[in-house]
């Protein structure tokens, strides 16, 4: 939730004639993530876990527009990699998940 708010927050001050590309983009992708886990968390593992996979996969998306958002300099180095950053640790921590709930949870979350 808080690298969606943060991504929204970004997004505010992106230029208006980039509202249906890549705000939409950016935004679509990060809402997906805690959604993805939101929706899979009532689920079965096996289920959950399929989710959780779609959230990783939104980060790689989201940390694509990232990259090309600072490419065209719509936002800085330090944003950028602040939010890349972000995205990665979420990345790691999620998969640490996903391996916990297919290991029946015998297996640790951390990395």
């Amino acid at each position: 939730m808080n690298l969606a708010q943060e991504v929204y927050q970004i997004a505010e001050n992106l230029p208006k004639k980039e509202t249906y590309g890549i705000i939409s983009q950016m935004t679509r992708a990060a809402v997906s993530v805690p959604s993805n886990i939101a929706e899979g968390s009532g689920r079965s593992d096996r289920d959950f876990s399929h989710f959780l996979s779609i959230a990783i996969g939104s980060l790689f998306e989201l940390n694509t527009q990232i990259m090309l958002s600072e490419r065209i300099g719509y936002i800085t180095g330090e944003q950028s990699s602040s939010l890349q950053t972000k995205a990665e640790k979420l990345q790691m921590m999620i998969s640490g998940f996903i391996r916990h709930l297919e290991d029946g949870g015998n297996s640790p979350i951390v990395n």
